[in-house]
């Protein structure tokens, strides 16, 4: 995944979980795209303590995600959903399968993620 959509993903998810100047700085990152350099101008600080901030930020994200795995769960409901949805698209479309066969697998993809959740 790319390092920018991850810091999104995982800003995203576990970000009210850091302080409310690591916030601030996080998102001038990932949000706002500025450079260290920026917003050390910007905070009155060095950019190497800019630089140490985000990275401490990135691996206090990168725990959380190891330890709850919300985003991992996020990413396997959104494939079976997907999963559903096509499944559906060819329900419509499809007049020589037995329908059966489609009820049983969306049962089955909605029993996973029942369980998921």
């Amino acid at each position: 995944m790319e390092k920018i959509v991850e810091q999104g993903l995982l800003y995203d998810f576990y970000g009210e979980l850091l302080t409310a100047h690591q916030r601030q700085v996080y998102e001038c990152i990932v949000y706002e795209n500025m450079s260290l350099s920026e917003i050390a101008e910007e905070q009155g600080t060095s950019r190497q303590a800019v630089h140490d901030l985000v990275k401490r930020c990135d691996k206090a994200l990168s725990a959380y995600e190891k330890k709850l795995k919300l985003i991992a769960r996020f990413m396997k409901i959104k494939e079976q959903i997907q999963e559903i949805d096509d499944l559906s698209r060819r329900y419509e479309q499809d007049e020589t399968e037995d329908k059966a066969v489609y009820c049983r697998k969306l049962r089955h993809l909605s029993a996973e993620i029942l369980e998921t959740l």
